[in-house]
């Protein structure tokens, strides 16, 4: 069965959460408090995965320009904040990159993350793979 996407549903969504740019350090704890359960919930409806995307972009958008102004938000520093947020250590990546070592090269940007692992981690994330890619 494929669920659809409700618009009703999402506005409601939206009405609960209201997202926004993020401009302070508490605002971003706001934020990371409603990642944290969308991330948890075990069946996102589509209109709470479109939620989580969308506050996912907006953390890491304050996150880079407030922590980080002069690095640019890029595949890996997205793959960095997933990891942290979820607590996941380098290990669990290994059935994704094939080996700790390629892991380990990932992690310090000696390699860029490949189309195919960007898919794997869009799916262990449940996020758009899009978010590990250059484009």
């Amino acid at each position: 069965m494929t669920l659809t996407f409700s618009r009703d549903r999402y506005r409601d969504l939206l009405l609960e959460y209201q997202p926004k740019l993020i401009k302070t350090e508490v605002e971003n704890e706001q934020a990371l408090v409603i990642v944290e359960k969308l991330m948890h919930l075990s069946n996102r409806t589509p209109e709470q995965q479109e939620l989580y995307e969308l506050m996912i972009v907006l953390v890491g958008k304050f996150e880079q320009d407030f922590y980080q102004r002069d690095k640019p938000t890029n595949p890996l520093s997205m793959l960095l904040f997933l990891m942290e947020q979820r607590d996941l250590r380098s290990s669990e990546l290994v059935d994704i990159f094939g080996s700790q070592s390629a892991v380990e090269n990932i992690l310090n940007g000696m390699i860029q993350i490949d189309r195919s692992s960007a898919q794997l981690l869009g799916q262990l994330f449940h996020v758009d793979p899009m978010l590990f890619s250059r484009s």
